[in-house]
């Protein structure tokens, strides 16, 4: 009998479905979950946030024991370099080349023509293949694709390192036996291992997966939840039914694998939960003239904040000066109020100058000088904008990176040569630091935030 290889692609389904972001934990859990019902490889989804997406795929990475650890690369040379760091160090590691052959995705979407693609094809094919020797080609949209380009597209993929290629059905309206003709004369074309990714768009996925395995496709995708996709549980269940008559069989554990997705699932939901229930305790928050220093303190404690008996007491006095002018404040008033007066630090670290350089071309570079006791400090990095660049160059004047808990800005006049107002809340072994910042320089507001928020740390830690 066959053995049909399963790739989960749970977490990246639901990353790119939900609202609301995975969690650290959700993510860790879904790929767990993924590994312990026997899929043969579990999928990640693409880097968003560099720095924080490594450590969490890092740590997946740590604790996926049998399944292959499989990663997208981007669009860039450089983008297959940063993935690669963050799945090196998987037991069982692949780069995955993801890019569209239909020219509807390829024209519209990414602004490249037939040729010019199948030229990045190879080039983030070789680079792949040079990192790591377990290496995807998976062909976007294929079903909507020129016939004669996308066998050149995996032709290309094969020629140039990759060890498999996958066929999506994106769109979601392919029938059955036209996705099992294409995963057939693509079959015909290359001498490697062919994966189908089947859409239930049009309640389907089972079906087009069967006729698949019929056509000889060699591995299938699937997800333990999500929308318009082959579902674990079912495609399971369908070949417990009839795997005989198809001479075909999967690796997952059908005895556990309903309850497990459902375990999986009230997991996420929890973790939602409490999300949803932090943002619905801050929307709660209303202080008037009439509210106690108990109130204040209860207060910003569901804001994140264990303030000192003198804290509470300034804040609660700004808190009645700005009644005066206002009926009440809410969370984002009371945080405001909290950076302005709680814990006044002296100013260890003050900013003498900063430049910053950004383009919608490249990435935004930064130098900020510091004083520090007297002696003078300079740092440079780039970032993803302006602000993020600034606050790296700062870690390099400090030497330490901070968690950056929050970040805030708006307006506090109005016009052109508005006046800037922003938060800053860092996060030092389990304790927040709020600092604010106000000028008509959105950044050197940015800036002055930061090191409000750092005096207080360097201040209390001294």
């Amino acid at each position: 009998m066959t053995k049909i290889n399963m790739t989960d692609i749970t977490l990246k389904k639901l990353s790119a479905e939900r609202d609301i972001a995975l969690l650290f934990r959700e993510k860790t859990a879904i790929a767990s979950y993924a590994d312990t019902l026997g899929a043969d490889a579990v999928e990640l989804a693409p880097i968003k946030n560099l720095r924080e997406d490594t450590i969490i795929y890092k740590t997946i990475a740590q604790n996926i024991q049998n399944a292959v650890l499989v990663i997208p690369v981007g669009f860039t040379v450089q983008d297959v370099a940063a993935a690669w760091e963050c799945v090196k160090d998987a037991k069982n590691p692949r780069l995955q080349i993801e890019v569209p052959v239909s020219t509807v995705q390829m024209e519209y979407t990414y602004h490249i023509k037939a040729d010019k693609m199948l030229e990045k094809i190879a080039e983030l094919t070789k680079a792949a293949k040079e990192l790591c020797d377990d290496v995807e080609f998976s062909a976007l949209d294929a079903t909507r694709a020129d016939a004669d380009f996308l066998i050149s597209a995996v032709k290309e993929a094969e020629a140039n390192g990759a060890g498999m290629v996958t066929i999506c059905d994106d769109a979601g309206a392919t029938l059955p036996e036209e996705f099992a003709a294409l995963i057939a004369s693509v079959k015909e074309a290359v001498n490697v291992p062919v994966y189908g990714q089947v859409s239930n768009r049009i309640n389907m996925g089972v079906a087009s997966a069967v006729a698949a395995i019929k056509q000889g496709v060699d591995g299938l995708k699937c997800a333990m939840a999500g929308a318009d996709v082959l579902l674990a549980g079912e495609i399971s269940d369908a070949l417990r039914a009839c795997a005989s008559q198809i001479g075909a069989e999967i690796g997952l554990n059908h005895t556990k694998i309903h309850a497990s997705i459902d375990e999986m699932l009230n997991t996420i939901r929890h973790a939602s939960y409490e999300t949803e229930h932090a943002v619905s305790e801050k929307k709660k928050i209303l202080l008037d003239a009439d509210s106690t220093i108990s109130q204040v303190a209860q207060s910003a404690q569901v804001l994140g904040y264990d303030l000192s008996d003198d804290d509470c007491g300034n804040v609660h006095k700004a808190l009645l000066q700005v009644c005066q002018k206002k009926d009440a404040v809410g969370a984002k008033e009371l945080e405001a109020l909290i950076a302005s007066f709680a814990m006044q630090a002296p100013s260890t670290y003050h900013l003498e100058s900063y430049t910053t350089n950004s383009s919608s071309l490249a990435s935004s570079m930064s130098q900020v000088t510091l004083k520090c006791n007297g002696e003078t400090i300079s740092g440079v990095s780039m970032g993803d904008g302006p602000i993020d660049s600034v606050f790296r160059a700062i870690e390099q004047c400090i030497g330490h990176h901070y968690e950056l808990d929050d970040f805030q800005i708006q307006a506090v006049t109005e016009g052109k040569g508005a006046l800037g107002s922003a938060i800053v809340r860092l996060r030092n072994n389990g304790k927040l630091y709020s600092g604010n910042g106000s000028s008509t320089d959105i950044v050197a507001a940015s800036i002055r935030a930061y090191l409000n928020a750092l005096n207080k740390i360097v201040f209390e830690e001294a």
